[in-house]
C-alpha cells in the first residue's frame, strides 16, 4: 500500500514538474540579456508629452563591475547565489512556512536568478502558480547563463530609483561615475537601496540611502565577507553625491518631473515591474501651455517695466532658487483631484527648482478659509471683512479648518492669522481651493490616470478619493467671498509686503492657483501695479 501511495506521489511530482517546465519553457531567454523597453508618457487625450530617454549603450560587461558591489549585492540580496541553481532550497522552505503562518505572502524568498526572471518577464501576481513559474524559468536560466552573465543581466535590468535605469545609470545619476569607479562605500549605498528605490533614493533621502548602506555592511560583516574594522573604514569613506543630477534635464519639464516621482511610488506600492510602460497622465497639455504663454507674457512685460530682463540669461543653477521674477501654477479637477497644469516655475532648462511646493505668503487670498471656519461653526461670513468674521471664532478654528482643506502651516495663534499672516503651496491652495468647490470634500491629487503595459494591459488605474472636511453649506459661504464673474469665482491680488501676488479661480470644474514672485522674497511691484497686471492676465486668459 505505501509502495503504491509512494509511486502515485512520485507520479503526481513529476507531472507537476513537467507542466511547469513547459510553462517555463514558452518563454525566450534572449530578453534576459536585453535591457528593459522604455517608458512613455502621455496626457489626458492619448497625445505623446514624452520621447522615450536613450538608454542604449548602458549594458555595463562584467568585467566593469567591482568586486565590491559584487559582494555588497550578495550579502544583501541572495547570500547563496553562487551556491544554488536559480532557487535556494532553505530560504524557500523557510518562507513557505511563514507565509503559511501568516496567511498571505509576506515572504517572497527570491534569489537574483528569480528577480531576474520576474523583471524581464514581467511577472507580477503574487500567486503559488506564479512562484512556480518563477522558480521553473530560473532554473532555465541557470542552465543557460552562467553566474557571472546572471549576475551581470540583472544590474544592467533593474531600476534603481531617481531614473535610473540599470547599474551604469545609477553610477552616473547618483555618483557622476562609472561603474568601474564606484567605491566600496557606493556599492554598499547601491545595493541596498535595490529593495526601495523610490525612499531609499540618495537624491531623495541621504539618511535614509547611508542606513541602508550601513544595513548593507552589516550582512557582509555577518556573512564574514568583511571585518567590522573593514566595515569602519568603508563608513568613512566620503559619498560624494551628483548634484547634477537633480536637474536631470531628460526630465523636460516640472510636470513630468513630479510624473516619474509619482510613477516610483506607484511602481512599489502596486508592484509594477518596469519594462515598456504607457503612463497616461492627468494633464491637459493645451491648457498647460496656454496658461504658460500667458503667465510669461504677463511677467516679461513686467520685467520690461523694471529693468530686470537679463537676469534670465544668467548661468543654470542646479535644482536652486533664482533672481528673477518667478511664478508657479497648478489647476486641479475638482472632484476627482486630477491635476490638469503643473508649473513649477519659468523654465526648467534654467532652474528645476520646484514652486509648487514652495510656501509663500497668502495675505489675502487665506480669506476664504476664514470664511470657511466661520461658516462651519454657524458664524457671519462678512465678505471683505476676514478679521471680523475671524474674530467670531478664534484662530485655533480657523487652523483646523484649513489643516482639513490641505494647507499644513505653520499657523500664528493670533488674529494676523485672519489677515493672511500664514505660508502655503500653491498645490496645497489649488487642493484647499477644489475642496471649497467640491462641496467641502478634500480630493486626492495626482498625476497618473492610468498604467499600461506595452501590450495595453491595464496595471492601475486611479481612483477616485476624497476625504470630508467640512460641510457643503459652510464650503459654498467660503466660496462666495470671490468675485462672482459669470460663474466663475476668482481672488487676484498682492500680499501688503508687495512680495507675492496670487490669482485663485475656481470654475464649474477645476480650480486654478497662480504665485508670482521672486524666489528669494523681496518687493516686486507696487501692489496697484501688481494688482492691475494680474486683472489683465486674468482678463487675457479668460478665467
Amino acid at each position: 500500500m505505501l509502495f503504491w501511495a509512494s509511486l502515485c506521489l512520485l507520479v503526481v511530482g513529476l507531472g507537476v514538474m513537467f507542466y511547469y517546465y513547459l510553462e517555463a519553457s514558452k518563454f525566450d531567454l534572449d530578453e534576459v540579456g536585453k535591457l528593459p523597453k522604455e517608458n512613455t508618457y502621455y496626457d489626458r487625450s492619448g497625445k505623446l508629452i514624452d520621447v522615450p530617454d536613450d538608454r542604449a549603450g548602458k549594458n555595463v560587461k562584467r568585467s566593469d563591475i567591482p568586486e565590491d558591489l559584487v559582494h555588497a549585492l550578495i550579502a544583501r540580496e541572495d547570500a547563496r547565489f553562487f551556491e544554488h541553481g536559480g532557487v535556494d532550497v532553505r530560504g524557500l522552505g523557510r518562507a513557505t512556512l511563514r507565509n503559511i503562518k501568516d496567511r498571505n505572502f509576506t515572504q517572497g524568498a527570491s534569489t537574483l536568478t528569480m528577480q531576474l526572471a520576474r523583471n524581464t518577464f514581467e511577472m507580477r501576481a503574487k500567486s503559488l502558480n506564479r512562484k512556480a513559474v518563477e522558480i521553473a524559468l530560473s532554473m532555465r536560466i541557470e542552465g543557460s547563463y552562467s553566474k557571472d552573465e546572471i549576475l551581470t543581466n540583472y544590474l544592467n535590468r533593474i531600476y534603481f530609483g531617481s531614473g535610473a535605469y540599470g547599474i551604469e545609470q545609477a553610477a552616473q545619476t547618483y555618483f557622476g561615475k562609472t561603474t568601474s569607479e564606484l567605491h566600496a562605500g557606493e556599492c554598499a549605498m547601491i545595493a541596498g537601496i535595490i529593495r526601495g528605490p523610490h525612499i531609499y533614493s540618495p537624491l531623495r533621502n541621504f539618511e535614509r540611502a547611508i542606513n541602508q548602506r550601513d544595513q548593507t555592511l552589516a550582512r557582509m560583516v555577518d556573512a564574514q565577507i568583511i571585518t567590522q574594522v573593514r566595515a569602519d573604514e568603508i563608513k568613512a569613506m566620503k559619498i560624494g553625491l551628483n548634484e547634477k543630477s537633480k536637474q536631470n534635464g531628460a526630465q523636460r519639464s516640472y510636470a513630468l518631473l513630479a510624473m516619474k516621482e509619482e510613477l516610483e511610488s506607484l511602481m512599489e506600492r502596486e508592484n509594477i515591474l518596469l519594462n515598456g510602460l504607457k503612463i497616461y497622465s492627468t494633464i491637459d497639455i493645451g491648457w498647460q501651455t496656454r496658461l504658460e504663454s500667458e503667465l510669461n507674457l504677463a511677467v516679461s512685460g513686467l520685467e520690461k517695466e523694471k529693468g530686470w530682463q537679463h537676469h534670465i540669461h544668467s548661468k543654470h543653477e542646479q535644482g536652486m532658487s533664482v533672481d528673477y521674477v518667478q511664478y508657479a501654477a497648478v489647476t486641479t479637477e475638482t472632484k476627482s483631484g486630477e491635476i490638469l497644469a503643473y508649473i513649477g516655475g519659468r523654465d526648467y532648462t534654467h532652474s528645476t527648482y520646484d514652486r509648487t511646493n514652495a510656501k509663500r505668503d497668502l495675505g489675502s487670498a487665506f480669506e476664504p478659509f476664514v470664511a470657511a471656519a466661520a461658516a462651519e461653526r454657524g458664524k457671519l461670513v462678512l465678505a471683505g471683512k476676514p478679521i471680523q468674521t475671524g474674530r467670531q471664532i478664534g484662530p485655533q478654528e480657523v487652523q483646523r479648518l484649513a489643516l482639513r482643506c490641505g494647507i499644513s502651516g505653520p499657523f500664528v495663534d493670533n488674529e494676523d492669522l485672519y489677515r493672511g499672516v500664514v505660508s502655503a503651496t500653491p498645490m496645497e491652495m489649488s487642493v484647499g481651493l477644489a475642496t471649497l468647490g467640491n462641496k467641502g470634500n478634500k480630493p486626492k491629487p495626482h498625476l497618473i490616470r492610468k498604467i499600461t503595459d506595452n501590450d495595453g494591459n491595464v496595471l492601475y488605474h486611479a481612483k477616485l478619493k476624497t476625504q470630508p472636511a467640512l460641510s457643503k453649506s459652510a464650503a459654498e459661504d467660503a466660496v462666495g467671498v470671490l468675485k462672482n464673474t459669470s460663474g466663475t469665482r476668482s481672488f487676484t491680488g498682492a500680499t501688503g509686503s508687495e512680495r507675492d501676488a496670487w490669482v485663485m479661480r475656481l470654475g464649474p470644474s477645476g480650480s486654478t492657483t497662480i504665485w508670482i514672485g521672486f524666489d528669494t522674497p523681496k518687493k516686486i511691484a507696487p501692489e496697484a501695479r501688481l494688482n492691475a497686471l494680474l486683472d489683465e492676465f486674468v482678463r487675457r486668459l479668460g478665467i
